[in-house]
């Protein structure tokens, strides 16, 4: 996956905003728009604030923003299927309920009205996305999440070669109780893959929890932007996190249920990139 990278040496001081408008010879408008969409970086650090003050020799750079999945525009693998549920491999890029989102397409396209996500990943999350199909079957299944009986095992790629890493992130987020399981790591220099696997399921909780213990996940645009980025890694396009695998007690039979999401191809690419391509210790 290539990204387009443009960059710039500031000569005189003044705002982010108006040196982007000049040097990249553009709109107001348009600068702005790449500010809101995180795709610039001053010394190698992101930066969003309009009237972030630049002095001269700082290096500015604009990455191309990430573009739409090709998988958002077609239909999403099905993991699992039957009377009940549906489990699909949810795409980068698109909601997971609301207008417009990937429970909108599904519900439009099988000409299922009553299909309703049992529970959210972020936009730019990709992997297994549990459905039901009645309104007495999603009820079941947020009762079984609230009751922690819904095991989730996610991936991520995480910015920092991770020494020391706890088996269990207890961190309260927003006042309320949470717990992140780290399940195994595959150590690099620059960035780490870490298998985690959540017993809440708190708003951003590992990208949360994650970055409180120094890790931010790579290419998070809302949170980690503290620290400055090498180069290859600032042209990662979205956060790479990816719900893996999911297991319950059907809210019907009560038999097991499981599903498993291969990795998506950029997820992959990054993995190799990195050398990180290797089993999990």
């Amino acid at each position: 996956m290539t990204t387009t990278v443009q960059h710039r040496t500031v000569s005189r001081p003044g705002p982010l905003l108006a040196f982007l408008a000049d040097a990249f010879d553009c709109s107001g408008k348009a600068a702005k728009r790449r500010l809101d969409a995180r795709c610039v970086f001053v010394n190698g650090r992101r930066v969003w604030m309009a009237r972030h003050a630049l002095q001269p020799g700082d290096r500015v750079e604009v990455h191309a923003p990430a573009a739409a999945a090709p998988a958002a525009a077609d239909a999403p693998r099905v993991l699992f299927e039957d009377g009940d549920l549906l489990i699909v491999d949810k795409p980068a890029g698109m909601l997971s309920n609301g207008p417009a989102s990937l429970e909108a397409r599904l519900r439009r396209a099988r000409g299922e009205p009553r299909l309703s996500a049992a529970h959210r990943l972020d936009r730019d999350t990709t992997g297994c996305l549990l459905l039901a199909r009645s309104a007495s079957v999603r009820e079941a299944l947020v009762a079984a999440f609230r009751a922690g009986r819904v095991e989730k095992d996610y991936e991520a790629i995480v910015v920092g070669r991770v020494a020391r890493l706890p088996r269990q992130i207890a961190r309260p987020i927003e006042g309320r109780p949470a717990r992140t399981r780290v399940r195994a790591v595959v150590p690099g220099p620059g960035a780490s893959r870490v298998r985690v696997c959540i017993d809440t399921g708190r708003t951003h909780q590992i990208r949360r929890h994650l970055l409180a213990e120094g890790y931010p996940i790579l290419g998070d645009r809302a949170y980690g932007t503290a620290q400055a980025l090498p180069a290859e890694l600032r042209a990662v396009p979205r956060p790479m996190l990816h719900a893996a695998r999911i297991a319950l007690p059907h809210p019907v039979t009560g038999l097991r249920v499981e599903a498993r999401a291969p990795l998506p191809a950029d997820f992959r690419e990054w993995l190799a990139r990195l050398g990180l391509d290797r089993p999990h210790r």
